[in-house]
């Protein structure tokens, strides 16, 4: 059996590291001032990398938000696709994952 406190706490963690993270590239973003264009260009490279480092990181808290929701209506460790128990170290890797080893190949 999976050890669901285990798991919570690392998602909730996890939640709460990248919500800040969030937060600074929101402000990063927020603060380009720069009226030299060569400046300009420059932050507006770091810009589209900041904006996929949110977008990638956006993408995994919804992960976990679902895996929470797991948690709570008791479903978190088994697959969402086969129903069998997903091994603790999946988990270790992927906390977030819905998917069992196999069913995670097919949807690759």
């Amino acid at each position: 059996m999976v050890d669901v406190n285990k798991y919570q706490s690392l998602l909730l963690a996890r939640q709460k590291e990248l919500d800040a993270r969030l937060h600074e590239i929101e402000e990063e973003l927020e603060s380009h001032s720069s009226k030299d264009w060569e400046e300009l260009a420059v932050e507006r490279e770091e810009d589209e990398v900041l904006e996929g480092l949110g977008t990638s990181g956006q993408d995994e808290l919804v992960k976990i938000k679902a895996a929470l929701a797991r948690i709570d209506e008791g479903e978190f460790g088994f697959c969402m696709t086969c129903g069998t128990e997903i091994s603790p170290e999946r988990l270790d890797v992927v906390p977030h994952t819905p998917f069992c080893r196999d069913c995670a190949a097919k949807h690759a």
